[in-house]
């Protein structure tokens, strides 16, 4: 049965987080979360690392079970408008060993909505090359995905979610590992969709890109510390009570921040 917009729960928003709670094995990682991201914004998801950020992301795409809460994207749940979300995950949680083109992995994008028993056609063909020229990534379309960089496998990851033509997109860590070049490149094509009325959400690493990259922040270890616009949550008070000690502030006035080497790459479950 369809909702009306009476039904729907928070329907100006692209995500609404309530009273989320996530648990592996007895441990409590999510506490109590409460969420909330407009529409049209490039919002950065930022912790240390274990602080539950790829956690939270997996909870609103419904690949773990909450022990408690609920999320809602443009006031419905997410099976219910699965069609319009696109996720990118962590690269390391990729089997890239599977036997499978480039060209393969993007038309894959296209599944939700062709069905899993109608053959991609020459219209949906056509749709993942052009997302692949969108990642400079068309050369390689028929190159086995295993035998790309670790670059020019996000590149074609971030094709396949460009190919979905989603309305809100998740990606966890896509710069991760990238050279600049390639950092560059995701960027410019996450503002582009962004410009084009997409929400993206980017579960990020890097405390000294946040403000040049992102419009929207939400500062997470394990409870939300604080969450909306870049400018306003940005700040040395929020970093201290989200890192602690594990980070030290070069510039307070101007909020440039160093985080060790190790906390910087380590990456949570």
């Amino acid at each position: 049965m369809t909702e009306t917009r009476s039904e729907l729960h928070e329907p100006e928003l692209a995500l609404h987080v309530e009273d989320l709670t996530v648990s592996y094995d007895n441990a409590p990682v999510l506490w109590d979360i409460d969420i909330d991201i407009p529409p049209g914004v490039m919002a950065a998801i930022v912790g240390p690392n274990g602080a539950g950020k790829s956690s939270l992301v997996k909870a609103v795409l419904g690949l773990v079970r909450p022990v408690a809460g609920h999320v809602r994207l443009f006031g419905r749940r997410y099976r219910d408008i699965r069609g319009r979300v696109a996720y990118v995950p962590q690269r390391s949680s990729v089997d890239w060993d599977f036997p499978v083109t480039v060209l393969d992995v993007v038309m894959m994008g296209l599944y939700g909505r062709l069905g899993w028993f109608r053959r991609p056609g020459r219209n949906e063909r056509a749709a993942a090359m052009a997302a692949l020229e969108q990642t400079a990534m068309q050369d390689y379309a028929d190159r086995q995905i295993s035998k790309l960089s670790g670059g020019q496998q996000q590149r074609v990851f971030l094709a396949r979610a460009l190919v979905q033509q989603a309305e809100i997109l998740f990606l966890d860590e896509p710069m991760a590992g990238v050279d600049a070049t390639t950092e560059r490149a995701i960027v410019d094509i996450l503002r582009s969709l962004r410009k084009a009325g997409s929400t993206v959400i980017v579960v990020h690493h890097d405390l000294q890109t946040v403000r040049r990259y992102f419009d929207w922040l939400i500062m997470l270890n394990q409870r939300v510390i604080a969450q909306g616009p870049v400018e306003t949550v940005y700040t040395a008070e929020n970093l201290r009570a989200a890192y602690g000690g594990q980070v030290a502030l070069l510039d307070v006035e101007t909020s440039r921040m160093a985080v060790p080497d190790d906390d910087a790459a380590g990456r949570e479950r």
